[in-house]
Order: structure tokens, then C-alpha cells, then sequence
């Protein structure tokens, strides 16, 4: 005859692996979903946050932020000369004409010896058009066919290596945050 079968060391030891597994799986699923939350917090507010300086500006694309040094212009003699007789500029770097107010801008490339992307801008930092690759000492006039704020001028070949197009964010202090 045998023994009434009882739980041996072996089982209890069996269970004590399967209820630490449980509660290691526990905590450690917990901890990845609390910081999934926090990581989602970090990068809204990451999104929400502007440039604190004036010489900073971002361009959002599908493909990220990306951050561009700019010297701004805003009088008419500024604007005017612009990028005039530079012989090179930064990959990271712009210049962004503040014309105040919503108004019809038309640009040339008089006495620019380098090529530029020119991406005009409405009020709100959303691109309305791109010029692209603009011909340099050119004098024929390129528009923004619309009333703008601003227009930003980078190296040309910038907007397409972004994924720059209309309906995309520029982030800088004259914007409003969205």
C-alpha cells in the first residue's frame, strides 16, 4: 500500500519559483508602464517648448526638430541686404526676415553668391511655400504669392534634406506656441 501523495520540498520550492517569477514580472511591467507615461510627458513638453533665444530657431518636420542659429532682420535696411556678398554659411544655420505683419514679400538673390532654400512663413510658424535651390545674383523676383511674416533662408539643399513642406512648423519666438 502507498502513501496519501503530499506536496513534497520539490513542489513548494516550484511554486516559490513560479509566484517570485509572477511578482518580478509584476513589478517590472509596472515600472516599464510608469515610465512610458513619464516618457510621454517628457516629449510633450519637449513638443510645447520654444527657443528661448532669438537667435534659435527650429524647424519640426516629419523627420524631427531640427535647430538652426539665425540672425534676424527686421528693418528695411537689414532686410535688404540680407545675405548679400557671403561667400559661405553654416549647414546649421539661417536667416529669418521678420517683416512685423502679415504682407506680400517678393525676394531676389541680387548679389548673393550662394545658393539658398527660401521658406516663407504665415504668422502662426506654419511654411506656406519653398523656394528651392534659388539661382544666386539673380535678380529675377521670387514670391511668397501670398501675405507672409517671415521668410527664412537656409543653404539650399536644407528644406529637401529635412522633408521640409507647406503645412510644417518653424519654432522661434516670433511664433506663437501651438
Amino acid at each position: 500500500m502507498t502513501a496519501p501523495a503530499t506536496p513534497t520540498n520539490s513542489t513548494a520550492k516550484k511554486l516559490f519559483i513560479i509566484a517570485f517569477c509572477v511578482l518580478t514580472l509584476g513589478v517590472s511591467a509596472y515600472a516599464v508602464w510608469s515610465n512610458l507615461a513619464r516618457w510621454q510627458t517628457v516629449d510633450a513638453a519637449r513638443a510645447q517648448s520654444r527657443p528661448t533665444s532669438d537667435k534659435v530657431l527650429e524647424i519640426v518636420t516629419s523627420t524631427g526638430r531640427h535647430s538652426f542659429n539665425v540672425d534676424v532682420m527686421r528693418t528695411d535696411a537689414e532686410r535688404g541686404k540680407g545675405l548679400m556678398f557671403r561667400q559661405s554659411m553654416p549647414m546649421d544655420y539661417g536667416m529669418l526676415f521678420d517683416f512685423a505683419a502679415d504682407v506680400p514679400v517678393s525676394m531676389w538673390m541680387k548679389n548673393t553668391y550662394i545658393s539658398l532654400d527660401m521658406i516663407f512663413i504665415f504668422r502662426d510658424g506654419t511654411v506656406h511655400r519653398i523656394a528651392q535651390r534659388t539661382e544666386p545674383h539673380s535678380e529675377k523676383t521670387i514670391s511668397a504669392l501670398t501675405p507672409v511674416r517671415a521668410v527664412l533662408e537656409v543653404n539650399a539643399g536644407v528644406a529637401e534634406k529635412l522633408g521640409l513642406k507647406p503645412g510644417d512648423r518653424i519654432v522661434h519666438q516670433m511664433f506663437p506656441a501651438k
